[in-house]
């Protein structure tokens, strides 16, 4: 038995709907049943009547209900004192980035938070970086680790805390196109190309062919670095993407980097809504990633 088992209780007692808890406690009907089905084989009886329809409170239930009130109560009502004594913050904070940042920028950041923050949860989703600036538009996250794009936002606030160089690369095997990447001046326009389906990324690679003067050969467009990675490692083309997702990447010893006219690097940093700076959770973290700033090699 744990608190956030007995919150899940307390708020099923008075919704009596698991859609509707499971919504409001963000997790799955399923995900939520099966703490429910823990805490009734913790008690060792049913605590709901359950149906297509409804949901009603056994005996078991109905006893049982006073007593999560009160321990979640005097534990919410210890915290309060304990913030009050030490300034120790509690609540969740839901993040964005992409795969490779997670485990090699958030760790570092998230560390440190957690060392001045402890009690803070995190709910963290991962995906395409294109997409970080507009979950934390529409408010689908309240923080992202994000390329600084071209043009900010109004009402977007960015603190940067790493500079990240990007490399062109190609397969490192046999290749339809490898004996033209052989040569001192390529045909770029008889290369296939994969390259990010959006973001700034997709802008530095549009800048990179037009500074190199040619039309590419488009070969995909890809949303996640990580998967254009490994579609060049496959042979499938030459790609652009950031130097640490290739550095990190599985695939890497089956990948070369290729020497040419270098794409100009983009900084990397959180990001959050201007206005949602005022809650004292994210102030806390936008005040670690201002004394985090650091540069990738």
């Amino acid at each position: 038995m744990n608190l956030k088992t007995l919150s899940i209780f307390i708020h099923l007692c008075d919704s009596r709907s698991f859609q509707k808890s499971a919504l409001a406690m963000h997790m799955s009907p399923s995900a939520l049943s099966r703490q429910v089905q823990k805490l009734e084989e913790q008690v060792g009886q049913a605590l709901f009547i359950r149906d297509n329809r409804s949901v009603e409170l056994t005996n078991a239930g109905s006893k049982l209900l006073p007593v999560a009130l009160k321990i979640v109560s005097e534990w919410q009502q210890y915290l309060a004192e304990l913030n009050q004594d030490t300034r120790i913050l509690t609540g969740e904070v839901r993040f964005f980035c992409s795969v490779t940042a997670s485990y090699t920028y958030l760790p570092a950041l998230l560390s440190e938070f957690r060392l001045h923050q402890p009690l803070i949860e995190y709910k963290l989703s991962t995906g395409d970086p294109a997409q970080a600036i507009e979950k934390v538009m529409s408010d689908d996250v309240d923080l992202a680790l994000s390329a600084m794009p071209d043009s900010l936002p109004p009402k977007l606030e960015f603190k940067v805390i790493a500079e990240m160089p990007f490399s062109i690369i190609a397969p490192g095997g046999v290749s339809n196109f490898g004996e033209e990447l052989q040569k001192d001046k390529p045909n770029w326009t008889q290369v296939p190309f994969i390259i990010p389906e959006a973001g700034a990324a997709r802008e530095r690679a549009n800048s990179w062919f037009k500074q190199m003067k040619f039309k590419p050969k488009i070969y995909a467009q890809v949303a996640g670095h990580e998967a254009i990675v490994s579609m060049v490692a496959l042979g499938c083309g030459v790609g652009i993407v950031p130097d640490i997702v290739v550095s990190n990447s599985p695939v890497k010893d089956n990948i070369q980097r290729l020497k040419v006219e270098p794409i100009k690097p983009f900084k990397l940093g959180l990001c959050c809504q201007r206005a949602n700076l005022s809650d004292p959770l994210i102030q806390a973290l936008w005040k670690i990633g201002s004394n985090s700033v650091m540069f990738a090699s």
